[in-house]
């Protein structure tokens, strides 16, 4: 067994003081076959360390209804069995850019602003769901023979909030089901996030990616005696949808994480290897300068974060310059860098050959249609990830007004008896032309993740406020929500189909047939020999979902900078593959292409 301690500048092992060279690799952004191979290049960077998040409604998408919490305690092993230490943050709230930041849509729904605080009925679903979690990583603590050397209180609560009723109940509930190894904290380098995340005998970090020197005095005002540690070195950066991609010059990277170590402190790379936000888990920011109450940013699928092992497990330019810093602090050699997984064999076209309209994929895998007086939310319909069709009557005669759709979020496709009549978002909520009665309305409303930081984490999706016609609210609304965990193979097998020729536009082949421009699921296949890691491209295609073999790759969306998709080589076969494509906008010619 091994005896890990907070020292008193120092973290010690079995008496001996040593240095925590960790690396953040979330679990779930990596395919289960590929964790031995990313766990061996933070080995072969310098690390002895990596560090995860859980995510809470990843594992509990329904209240009560859990799935395969064992993989957390699987990644630990899998991580115990390469030589490295882990930290766990387990939550409740993780951020991480994920939707919500974990948060499950079934809590903040009809909590709201009482989730994170020491309301008794979010605490008594954060004591449910740590009830089913922490065995996994109890049992598996340094002082129980496993890789476990610290267990994280919340997540960068001074940046939210200032209960520290609640901050040391989830202390005292975390130790009350058995995590006897270090407690800490992780908070921005300021007074104010300081004093509201941090409390008294748990271990205060910070985080930052800069101007170490400055941040860890600002800490040594709250902490003055204990280890110096950065939990999160931000050495990249993730990316939203319709913006530029954001990139850290390696050297002045590189040189910042050496200033970091030449305090004396720990570090925790931010990310190590970033991956993917695979099955439409990414989440969004709210823009607006530090306030966070801005226009929605929507996060990209990739979770590359510009970090020193890439999306793809491949080695960048900061990898071998992280490399050059850490192997000054290693014991012993490091070791060498390994083998990269196979890349598929060469571009592979898949044709898209089956079609059903988005009309016919509600009927056949949405939720019942319920009728009500106002629009219900996401949260109302059981709606995580994915999109609500609402139906309304405007009533007549009457003459054109201009119709709004009152606190929209985020995106939704009009039509006005069966014409596509616009897009509205948050910032466009109204149509550009007058609706007259009598009418029949549909707006097909998307989420584009829900908001994992800041003040506005965990509102609610969908229309918010009402539908107002001139300044009369709209009611009778007719509302049916699509889950995107509902595309099963035995469901999507199902489905009522129309076949579409591979050697005609999508436009051609279906909107003859079918309402809208093409909107719907897409099927097809295509044949694979060599497989392994590969980029989906959808060159035309507006914005939707991926699935390949029933597994979801994420969102794809025209507006960037994301222009492919990243394939986990486990994921293909040799021989067949099915290919679906859930087009939200506007198709493209009906084929995909794999590199």
């Amino acid at each position: 067994m091994t005896d890990f301690r907070v020292g008193g500048d120092d973290f010690e092992v079995d008496g001996r003081p040593v240095r925590l060279l960790s690396g953040a690799l979330h679990y779930f952004r990596v395919h289960e076959e590929q964790w031995a191979h990313r766990l061996r290049m933070l080995r072969a960077m310098g690390l002895n360390c990596v560090e995860t998040y859980v995510p809470w409604n990843l594992h509990e998408p329904r209240p009560g209804e859990v799935r395969d919490a064992a993989a957390v305690g699987r990644f630990l092993d899998a991580a115990h069995r390469e030589g490295l230490w882990v930290i766990v943050r387990p939550g409740p709230y993780i951020c991480a850019e994920w939707e919500s930041g974990g948060l499950p849509h079934w809590v903040t729904g009809p909590l709201g602003a009482r989730a994170r605080t020491r309301d008794a009925e979010f605490m008594a679903a954060v004591e449910r769901w740590f009830g089913v979690l922490l065995p996994q990583i109890v049992e598996r603590q340094v002082d129980r023979g496993g890789p476990v050397l610290m267990v994280q209180v919340e997540n960068e609560y001074g940046s939210y909030g200032s209960d520290q009723h609640y901050v040391r109940a989830v202390a005292d509930l975390l130790v009350g089901l058995g995590v006897t190894v270090p407690l800490f904290t992780s908070d921005g380098p300021e007074d104010h996030m300081l004093s509201g995340g941090s409390v008294p005998g748990v271990l205060a970090t910070v985080n930052f990616g800069s101007r170490a020197r400055e941040a860890f005095s600002t800490l040594r005002r709250h902490q003055p005696e204990g280890p110096l540690m950065c939990m999160e070195f931000w050495c990249g950066w993730f990316d939203h949808w319709g913006a530029k991609h954001v990139v850290r010059d390696p050297r002045e990277a590189a040189q910042a994480l050496r200033e970091v170590l030449e305090c004396g402190a720990s570090v925790n790379l931010y990310m190590a290897h970033g991956g993917t936000s695979f099955g439409g888990w990414a989440g969004a920011n709210r823009g607006g300068g530090a306030l966070h109450d801005g226009p929605l940013e929507p996060d990209v699928t990739s979770y590359d974060y510009d970090a020193p092992i890439d999306e793809f497990g491949r080695p960048t330019e900061k990898f071998w310059l992280f490399r050059e810093v850490l192997a000054a602090y290693a014991e012993g050699p490091l070791p060498e860098v390994p083998q990269q997984p196979a890349a598929l064999a060469g571009p592979v076209t898949a044709a898209l050959t089956a079609f059903t309209a988005l009309d016919g994929v509600f009927e056949a895998l949405g939720g019942p249609e319920t009728e009500h007086a106002v629009p219900p939310s996401f949260e109302d319909l059981d709606v995580d990830r994915g999109l609500v069709r609402y139906a309304v009557t405007v009533p007549g005669p009457r003459q054109p007004y201009p119709l709004r759709a009152r606190g929209l979020r985020d995106l939704a496709v009009v039509y006005v008896d069966g014409e596509r009549a616009g897009v509205l978002t948050e910032e466009e909520p109204q149509l550009a032309e007058d609706v007259a009665g009598h009418a029949r309305v549909e707006l097909w409303v998307e989420s584009l993740g829900r908001v994992n930081y800041g003040p506005r984490t965990g509102e609610p999706k969908g229309i918010t406020g009402g539908l107002l016609h001139e300044r009369q609210f709209l009611h009778g609304v007719r509302a049916r929500g699509l889950r995107l965990d509902a595309f099963t193979a035995s469901g999507v097998a199902a489905l009522p189909s129309t076949s579409v020729s591979a050697s005609a536009s999508v436009a051609v082949a279906v909107a003859v047939a079918v309402e809208g421009e093409g909107r719907g699921l897409y099927r097809g296949s295509f044949q694979v020999s060599g497989a392994g890691d590969a980029a989906l491209e959808l060159p035309g295609w507006g914005r939707g979902f991926v699935w390949v073999n029933g597994f979801c790759l994420g969102r794809y969306w025209s507006v960037g900078p994301q222009e492919a998709l990243y394939v986990p080589g486990p994921v293909l076969r040799e021989g067949a593959n099915d290919v679906w494509v859930l087009e939200l906008d506007r198709a493209g010619d009906p084929r995909v292409v794999l590199r």
